[in-house]
């Protein structure tokens, strides 16, 4: 949105987190999205309901003024549930923030992006697809790269290892207050406060989940 030669910062008014329904695939790699989007809507007070579209949503509150939506249409057409919802609530593209899975990045890194490609995730791809549009903010989630004996979609679709189970609850959570940051405080605010977590440090230190 332009104003003469200045361009109006908008807000992020809706956050969608990506993955699969249903209880065969609630602990897997591809729902990662899903549990983030799960524990802001516990830590806000707010219950996800069916929506009057091929998804599940939490309302905007007070409290927190964006709405939290988990498309219903598998990760291939998660597109559907996004195009539903930005007619719906008249959105455009940068006013979103898609959080998913990705295994181009260690597990427990976040690397928060205004634009950029689908890096072979088919739920963005699928979005950026039908949005037209590759200018969408998003938080890429760290699933760590797929072992050399696994297919990818088997990867993506199975849980996490045990020790990926016991530092995943921290994942989570500092993804959350990302995504609570962005809404709040605005998606620069975010990048500059949570791009960098889980990094390596220089010199061959161990990094670690939400260093820096």
């Amino acid at each position: 949105m332009e104003s003469g030669l200045f361009k109006i910062a908008l807000s992020i008014e809706c956050v969608i987190g990506l993955g699969n329904p249903g209880k065969r695939y609630s602990d897997t790699r591809h729902n990662i999205g899903w549990m983030v989007l799960d524990e802001v809507a516990r830590r806000q007070g707010m219950s996800f309901k069916p929506g009057k579209g091929e998804f599940f949503l939490c309302e905007a509150t007070r409290r927190f003024p964006a709405v939290l939506l988990k498309p219903t249409t598998y990760m291939n057409l998660s597109g559907v549930a996004v195009r539903q919802i930005l007619s719906m609530k008249d959105l455009s593209p940068d006013e979103i923030l898609v959080v998913y899975d990705d295994l181009a990045l260690p597990f427990g890194q976040l690397r928060l992006r205004k634009a950029g490609s689908s890096g072979g995730h088919n739920g963005i791809a699928d979005i950026i697809a039908r949005l037209g549009t590759d200018e969408i903010p998003r938080i890429r989630m760290g699933i760590g790269e797929k072992p050399p004996e696994w297919d990818g979609a088997d990867f993506v679709l199975a849980n996490f290892d045990k020790r990926e189970q016991k530092e995943l609850p921290f994942f989570v959570n500092c993804a959350a207050f990302a995504v609570e940051t962005a809404v709040r405080e605005g998606f620069e605010a975010a990048m500059n406060e949570f791009n960098g977590r889980g990094e390596p440090e220089p010199k061959g230190g161990s990094g670690g989940l939400g260093g820096g």
